[in-house]
């Protein structure tokens, strides 16, 4: 009978492809996780990596196995949590990811709000691009994910929080920008300086006016929104910014003009989970958290 341990020795061994970093991922010393992966192989009766002196390699049936073996571990962890979370819902590590246009303008915000809601829950939060926080929520990497629609968020379980909607940002002295309303026939050919690309506030922006022609300036782009920010200061072009950002006062000492967009398609912040998981209720009621700090910064 194969064991969820000797599992967990062959899913650490196919993402490290190293048995010395493997056994310290799985706290065990590498003959004891080469001797389990070996039992395993008796087991099963089939090569599951090919072993050299300078690298390993698994074999197409290890690579399938193992990722079968990732889902029979997240369902394994998933009993234990139904079990925790049937004890004590609200107590333990919960992982948070968040987009980073999103994540550090309304999580710090709310955190005092969490911790008096949950005082013995502990939150860790990871800023990640939406398919990575996708793919650690499916793998159980991570509890819950905050993130931007439109995107496909699989068979996830999610709550809408709420509409983000964006300014334009210009130089200073830039005609267009200077409090008046602006809508989507003024950017009309417009290049817009923007974030690089997997950020998918990148896509939404150049979603934001459908029926209009805007591109990106591809001689340009930016890793964050206050790097993003500070090319429009320098006078290098315009962009897109998002509300939230703006009311959480991301531009602070910054010389850039802002005027409202009329028309434009926002995009739509959600909370997403497993359907699975076994913490739905604090979910929720982390969601209505997170949506009434967003409407005490909209103040």
């Amino acid at each position: 009978m194969i064991t969820l341990r000797q599992l967990r020795f062959l899913v650490a061994l196919a993402d490290e492809l190293n048995f010395s970093r493997a056994a310290e991922i799985c706290f065990v010393t590498q003959p004891t996780l080469s001797a389990g992966l070996k039992e395993l192989e008796q087991i099963l009766g089939v090569q599951l990596a090919e072993r050299s002196k300078r690298s390993v390699l698994l074999t197409p049936i290890g690579l399938e196995i193992a990722e079968r073996a990732r889902a029979l571990l997240l369902s394994a962890r998933e009993i234990e949590d139904l079990a925790a979370a049937h004890k004590a819902p609200e107590e333990g590590d919960l992982k948070l990811g968040a987009i980073p246009t999103i994540g550090p303008f309304l999580i710090p915000r709310a955190l005092p709000q969490i911790r008096r809601a949950f005082p013995r829950l502990r939150l860790f939060l990871r800023e990640e691009k939406t398919e990575s926080l996708l793919e650690g929520l499916a793998s159980g990497r991570l509890d819950v994910v905050l993130i931007a629609q439109p995107f496909d968020i699989g068979t996830a379980e999610h709550v809408d929080l709420f509409d983000d909607g964006y300014h334009l940002a210009a130089p200073p002295g830039w005609g267009r920008a200077k409090g008046n309303p602006v809508d989507g026939g003024a950017l009309e050919g417009a290049r817009l300086l923007l974030l690089e690309q997997g950020h998918c506030l990148q896509r939404h922006a150049l979603r934001a006016f459908p029926d209009h022609h805007i591109q990106q300036d591809e001689s340009f782009s930016a890793t964050s929104l206050p790097t993003l920010i500070s090319m429009v200061s320098e006078g290098l072009g315009i962009t897109l910014l998002p509300d939230l950002a703006i009311d959480a006062g991301v531009l602070a000492g910054q010389q850039v003009d802002i005027a409202p967009l009329i028309g434009a398609c926002p995009r739509h912040v959600i909370l997403a989970w497993r359907p699975t998981s076994a913490r739905k209720p604090v979910f929720r009621a982390l969601a209505e958290i997170l949506r009434q700090t967003r409407a005490d910064l909209a103040g």
